[in-house]
């Protein structure tokens, strides 16, 4: 038996994105402990592992509470003495993989995406750069660590950067769907127009003003679309949308705040969109696929082969209203089309993204720090 740690930002992305993964471990026959701020998950996790609160939205820049941080991380993991740690996301990498290098734990850190420290290039983020890149190198180069990687392009940028070494990395297309759980309903759609459905958190940099002014041209030029936004504002990042913005999105779609359980949602929507800037590999592009649902979003790294172009769906530039706004009215005027992409992006993420095959790339990797986990697969 082994003792596993997996420490997140969010109790949402650990119950949402890894709970898969976690159960898996346990039926292997090893002690779990889930670590990550308090919020409306925590009694779901508590329910199943030995999870701990640990708070670490103090701020990357202040290096009073960054130092505070990882004294808060050492003690927590010489408490539980884990035999190994796995990171998900920024900070949890950073300072979960200092106290892991100075205690001698063997990590996995899961780089999920760039963040908006590389890529918003203003004056404080570019400042945070010259901090940040040296933490990652001495962090993922403690020699009981290895990085999984969500896309190529993140995986050569760190490389690029020498931020790690190449042989100390990995690519797993994200966290994988439940393709059990994430399927086709034969129940139909309420009526009413095309529906169009953004899911993500309410950031600036996952395009959703693009968005909302591609269905506003469209509607203007006769195009019968509703814009539903499901997700809710994250005050921790400074990218997040105001209160008061959010209040005044409300005004021009139909809003349907955080959902717990996407399924019904994506039984009404038509077409699934995600004009982001930057991005790992979209759960909810992986999630609305293994339900048939047709799928737009930015050319980048993150979406190319979860989207197929004229297969499943369509990539358009980044921040590119117009051309967003064309491939919506393509999809929205052909509901042939939709049916037929809908069916491709089913067989897309069963065959490339699901989750047991995610699973078991990842129990390969913490064989690879010399995790005593199971069988191979």
């Amino acid at each position: 038996m082994q003792k596993i740690l997996l420490f997140a930002n969010t109790d949402w992305y650990l119950f949402n994105f890894r709970i898969g993964l976690a159960r898996r471990l346990a039926q292997l026959g090893h002690k779990i402990t889930l670590v990550s701020p308090n919020g409306d998950y925590a009694d779901r996790l508590r329910a199943e592992f030995d999870w701990r609160p640990l708070d670490l939205s103090g701020g990357s820049k202040n290096p009073a509470r960054n130092l505070l941080a990882v004294r808060q991380v050492r003690r927590l993991y010489r408490e539980i003495q884990p035999d190994l740690v796995h990171h998900f996301t920024i900070k949890c990498v950073l300072f979960g993989g200092i106290a892991a290098r100075q205690l001698g734990i063997p990590a996995v850190h899961a780089v999920t995406g760039l963040g908006h420290i590389f890529t918003d290039d203003n004056l404080s983020n570019r400042c945070a750069r010259k901090i940040i890149k040296p933490l990652y190198r001495y962090v993922l180069a403690h020699r009981k660590s290895q990085v999984i990687f969500q896309n190529e392009e993140n995986r050569e940028f760190f490389i690029k950067n020498r931020l790690v070494d190449s042989e100390r990395t990995h690519l797993i297309r994200g966290s994988g769907a439940d393709c059990e759980r994430f399927t086709p309903s034969n129940v139909s759609r309420r009526l009413g127009p095309c529906r169009v459905l953004f899911a993500s958190r309410l950031l600036r940099e996952k395009g959703i003003y693009e968005l909302i002014n591609a269905v506003q041209d469209l509607k203007q030029r006769g195009v019968e679309v509703e814009l539903q936004i499901a997700g809710d504002i994250y005050p921790g990042n400074p990218s997040s949308l105001s209160i008061t913005e959010l209040e005044s999105l409300k005004q021009s779609v139909t809003y349907l705040g955080h959902v717990d359980d996407m399924r019904q949602v994506f039984v009404d929507a038509d077409i699934v969109v995600l004009p982001s800037y930057a991005e790992g590999t979209p759960r909810v592009l992986l999630e609305a696929g293994a339900c048939g649902k047709p799928l737009i979003a930015t050319d980048i790294a993150g979406c190319r082969g979860v989207i197929e172009p004229d297969r499943n769906g369509f990539l358009v530039p980044v921040r590119n209203v117009p051309q967003l706004a064309q491939a919506i009215e393509v999809l929205a005027r052909d509901s042939d089309m939709r049916t037929q992409f809908g069916k491709a992006s089913r067989r897309i993420i069963v065959e490339k993204f699901g989750e047991v095959e995610v699973i078991n790339r990842t129990l390969n990797v913490y064989r690879a720090v010399g995790a005593e986990i199971g069988v191979p697969s």
